[in-house]
């Protein structure tokens, strides 16, 4: 009898060995290609109509080589097999054998909509739909969804790896519930995958009800039947950390790189990558919706009045700028409602006028003293510098003192040009600033820190608040755009004087010197909307999906939502595993400040991962947290019960090894208290996801299964922040198959059962 180890063995190497005809017929596209580009160029001048043809097939074979060189990565992801026998593959490209039949259908052709399409109760005429997760050319993994189980063969069942092995083994339950149960489940995610892409659809699903997995596949089905508006926009995952998006990344190799854009809400704003956690404390404070007020403050208490008249000493002379005149140029400027750096420059030029009439009359004062020390003190009445100072008078002396130090030392203090990092930054690490504009009800001490210090994870929607309120002058973007314009007009005219140089060029005929232009111009490597979307703090996502979403903060929401200005999410989580300090308690509370009640709700009930025997001690958490709510029930039976050890860390690796053993090819999740994770780790040799152990925090295991789970320290777990029963409730809940509790001193009440 084959196991399924040595089935899904056979079955990667069946599909190892498509994907390396699939690369090899890649291979030589390519060299056709570039055979057709080299000869392309290698064509002599010849006639009119010869070198236009030569410059439109290097420029077609130009394209079609960068496809082909985009497509290297995850080139075919899918297979499907329908009811009539027939195979197919789908990928990032199409492709042809010798004989010109197809071997690899692009994802966006008609004949791959099955792929996307198909759900538990419309398969569309599939048996399977096949998930390829590829690393580089190898298949590393496969996923398969079956919908029609019993005209499958039992060669095909006993092949069938992933989500579907699991289905399938419920399928065979002896009770008439398991099927009952699989049909619920796959009902329950269909609504979830096909749901509209207008407004926003909360799920809401316990441990093991497949919400992620669900998220995605309808993140596959917008993606393809709304191509037009996802293709141009793209599509925003937001993940609780970098593990989990690693994870997820290969669930669905289709939602590639060139649509999507996978990032934690320490990756949000541009330029920053922040994996540090705050404090609860800090957590809780930077997460309050009255930061927003206080980055406001912070901005408004940039835009200075001196205390009294602004007096700058500049080449000999005291320049006087009465400090009404200052406090009216600062209202003048506020009152605009630009951003703090565009209403600069409206500050500046009015500041500098009154800096140059100023010099006039210090100019003046002078001439009159001397003039006066002279005798002369009709001549010193007569004079009147600043009077006599026109608007291209002010402009120039405005330029002139622009370009002094002094100068613009003077109006930086009372308006300086300010980025994000700069002003979060000073703010953080100044307690009278935030003591002047914080309001009352923020305990702000806790989050005081040195002005060198790494911006931290809750740091980066401040980031985001401080973007909006100061803007940036764009006169330079602008200027730059002018001149790339004119360029590109230099390059056009260039390339038509060349046409008419050579002859070519006949009245009417634009075509070919707007080719030789685009030939001429060097404007980079093109960008795909994930690259564009994921360096623009500004970019406007048709989709954003957010995962483990019950951890985001009432800041963090403000600045997804700035990012979908449709409103178009999907929002996965459960509120019972809330571990942030910060996060949400409903989903009211985080969604109406901004949809105003306008979203809607989907649960998950079943937990087909989590065993029944887990899920009676992962309940009985979750009654110490809330005695009314209820877990997802669980539909099958684990191989053993969880039991709870008496051991110290250093035998922890001789655990590990045992509990490797028992579930042979399968994985080995640590799960630690943020205090001691170090400490664990370094037992190991080797922890990352990649490794058959990995030791991480629960907030690190947020999302993610293992066949085996070792939970350290329980009670350290539920000291370590005010939310620390829901962490307990989600390290209990990781594992698929085993489950062992780790401590030292007296086990908690709540996992008694253990005992």
């Amino acid at each position: 009898m084959v196991n399924r180890q040595d089935a899904f063995a056979e079955a990667l190497d069946i599909e190892q060995g498509t994907v390396s005809m699939l690369y090899g017929r890649l291979d030589a596209a390519r060299e056709r290609a570039q055979s057709a580009l080299r000869e392309a160029y290698g064509r002599g001048p010849g006639s009119r109509q010869a070198m236009v043809e030569r410059e439109v097939a290097a420029a077609e074979q130009a394209r079609r080589l960068a496809q082909l060189n985009g497509v290297e990565r995850g080139l075919c992801f899918g297979r499907i097999d329908d009811t009539t026998g027939e195979t197919t593959y789908v990928g990032r490209i199409g492709l042809r054998d010798e004989e010109h039949e197809s071997v690899l259908i692009d994802w966006r052709a008609p004949a791959a909509r099955p792929f996307y399409m198909a759900t538990a109760s419309d398969p569309g005429g599939l048996l399977r739909r096949r998930h390829l997760h590829l690393r580089d050319r190898a298949v590393v993994g496969l996923d398969d969804e079956v919908f029609d189980l019993e005209r499958m063969s039992e060669g095909d069942r006993r092949a069938l790896v992933g989500e579907a092995a699991l289905l399938a083994a419920l399928r065979k339950g002896r009770t008439g519930r398991m099927g009952d149960v699989v049909a619920t489940i796959q009902t329950e995610q269909d609504r979830v995958i096909r749901a509209g892409l207008q407004g926003a659809l909360v799920v809401q699903g316990g441990p093991g009800t497949g919400k992620t997995v669900a998220a995605l596949h309808r993140a596959a089905y917008l993606l393809y039947t709304h191509r037009d508006t996802l293709e141009r926009r793209g599509v925003l995952v937001v993940g609780p950390n970098t593990m989990f998006l690693r994870y997820i990344g290969q669930v669905l190799p289709a939602l590639g790189e060139t649509q999507v854009v996978m990032a934690t809400v320490g990756e949000l704003f541009p330029g920053v990558r922040a994996t540090v956690a705050d404090s609860p404390a800090a957590a809780v404070v930077k997460g309050d919706p009255l930061m927003a007020a206080v980055v406001a403050g912070a901005v408004r208490e940039r835009q200075r009045a001196p205390a009294g008249d602004l007096l700058v000493d500049y080449d000999g002379l005291r320049l006087r700028v009465p400090h009404e005149v200052c406090a009216q140029l600062r209202d003048r400027a506020r009152a605009v409602r630009l951003p703090h750096n565009m209403a600069r420059k409206l500050y500046v030029t009015e500041l500098l006028k009154e800096l140059a009439l100023a010099e006039a009359r210090a100019v003046e004062e002078a001439l009159h003293l001397e003039e006066v020390a002279l005798d002369d003190p009709e001549l010193a009445d007569s004079l009147d510098l600043a009077r006599d100072l026109d608007e291209v008078d002010l402009a120039l002396a405005s330029e002139r003192l622009w370009s002094q130090p002094e100068i613009r030392q003077a109006v930086d203090d009372l308006w300086p040009e300010l980025t994000p990092q700069r002003l979060i930054s000073e703010l953080l690490a100044s307690p009278d600033t935030l003591w002047s504009v914080s309001p009352s009800g923020l305990e702000w001490q806790d989050v005081v820190r040195p002005l060198e210090a790494e911006f931290t994870v809750d740091d980066v929607p401040l980031l985001d608040e401080a973007a909006e309120l100061l803007g940036e002058d764009d006169s330079s973007s602008r200027r730059d755009s002018r001149d790339l314009e004119a360029d590109w007009e230099e390059q056009e005219l260039y390339a038509r004087e060349v046409l008419q140089t050579t002859g070519l060029l006949e009245e009417g005929i634009f075509t070919e010197a707007n080719l030789l232009a685009e030939r001429n111009a060097d404007a980079g490597a093109e960008l795909s909307t994930a690259d564009r979307a994921a360096a623009d703090r500004t970019w406007a996502y048709g989709h954003v999906i957010v995962d483990e979403a019950q951890e985001l903060s009432p800041m963090a929401w403000r600045m997804v939502m700035r990012r979908v200005p449709a409103k178009s999410l999907t929002v996965v989580g459960d509120l019972a595993q809330t571990g942030s300090a910060a996060g949400a308690r409903s989903w009211g509370e985080v969604l109406d400040p901004h949809l105003q009640g306008r979203w809607r709700e989907e649960r998950l009930l079943v937990n087909y991962r989590t065993p029944v025997e887990i899920m009676r001690v992962a309940a009985d958490v979750l009654h110490a947290l809330d005695p009314g709510q209820q877990p997802p029930e669980s539909v099958r039976e684990g191989e053993a019960e969880p039991r709870a050890l008496r051991l110290g860390a250093g035998e922890l690796p001789a655990l590990a090894q045992a509990e490797l053993a028992e579930i042979g090819e399968g994985r080995l999740g640590i799960l630690t208290p943020d205090a001691r994770r170090g400490e664990i780790a370094a037992l190991f040799p080797e922890s990352d996801l990649e490794a058959p152990v990995v030791v991480l925090t629960v907030t690190q295991a947020k999302g993610l299964e293992f066949d085996a789970v070792v939970v350290v320290d329980p009670s350290g777990i539920l000291a370590q922040s005010p939310r620390g029963v829901q962490d307990l409730y989600v390290a209990v809940t990781r594992a698929t198959r085993r489950l062992t509790v780790v401590h030292e001193g007296d086990l908690p009440p709540m996992l008694s059962r253990l005992a």
